[in-house]
């Protein structure tokens, strides 16, 4: 990697030169690369609207997306944007200061949504289905709006991995965040680079490179508790068992159907039409009453 000042983007300007801090950067890219082309992510002229929420993880995927575009590696434009919920004691400033630092091209949008939602739901309910079907629509109407053909999310793989254990506790189904997935209306695809992306290495990077961490706890909600359970399991079998949450993930991308027991994935009834008949044990024929 260059660390060259006048070679790289102003969003890895000051960037450790360490070892260790080298082979994340390196290790980042190469994982979103990757997710990209597996994929099918990117197609030449487009441009995508890449959602930032000031978290570590927007962070990281805001940095790695132009240093890809940077080395020709990724041929869309980039246009970040951040969603303004009006949640109490979130920092308006921070994102489109930084942004504009950056040099980086922007949308901040200010939609009233936590009001809609605290208006809507009872206390004690849950906010984040709500809230997140606003956000959704509001980022699809920018992107519409902006000529992007795709939304970019900053989920990771460890966020895949605790949406798959909470619809499996609690949805009673198997099912995560799809890297990449079309809308409803057919018009705009939804991404998720990050996907092979540990959560911890998000982390290290954001941190490292000193950017203006917005934490993440400006609602609490239901859904947060339920992941903020599933999360503490997954941190219990990775500290007994290291490298279990990649051995996980892998097995979202290694299928069976046939092990399953779904009969919408699998004809199951139809096996007995498989069978190679018994030619050793053929069918008796009854003589006629």
């Amino acid at each position: 990697m260059l660390d060259d000042a006048d070679d790289i983007h102003p969003l890895f300007h000051g960037a450790p030169k360490g070892l260790e801090f080298r082979k994340l950067r390196k290790r980042l890219v190469q994982q979103a690369r990757e997710a990209i082309e597996t994929y099918g992510m990117a197609r030449a002229g487009d441009r995508w609207l890449v959602c930032l929420s000031g978290g570590k993880d927007s962070y990281t995927l805001l940095a790695v997306l132009h240093e890809l575009k940077w080395r020709g590696l990724l041929p869309v434009d980039l246009l970040a944007c951040n969603l303004d919920q009006g949640q109490p004691g979130f920092p308006a400033t921070v994102l489109p200061d930084f942004l504009t630092r950056m040099g980086v091209p922007h949308r901040i949008e200010y939609q009233d949504t936590y009001s809609v939602v605290i208006d809507k739901i009872k206390p004690g309910g849950t906010m984040c289905s709500l809230c997140s079907r606003l956000r959704r629509g509001n980022l699809y109407r920018i992107a519409r709006e902006e000529g992007c053909s795709t939304v970019i999310l900053g989920h990771h793989r460890d966020d895949i991995l605790e949406t798959f254990f909470m619809n499996l506790f609690h949805g009673g189904r198997l099912a995560s965040m799809p890297p990449r997935l079309l809308n409803e209306d057919g018009d705009l695809f939804v991404a998720r680079p990050l996907a092979f992306v540990a959560e911890a290495d998000c982390d290290r990077f954001a941190r490292a490179m000193g950017y203006p961490i917005i934490p993440c706890d400006l609602c609490g909600s239901q859904e947060g508790l339920q992941r903020a359970q599933v999360k503490k399991l997954l941190d219990e079998w990775e500290a007994r068992v290291p490298g279990r949450r990649q051995v996980m993930f892998r097995a979202l991308m290694n299928v069976r159907p046939s092990h399953l027991a779904d009969p919408g994935l699998f004809d199951f009834a139809g096996l007995m039409q498989q069978m190679a008949p018994d030619t050793d044990n053929p069918p008796q024929l009854r003589d006629a009453d």
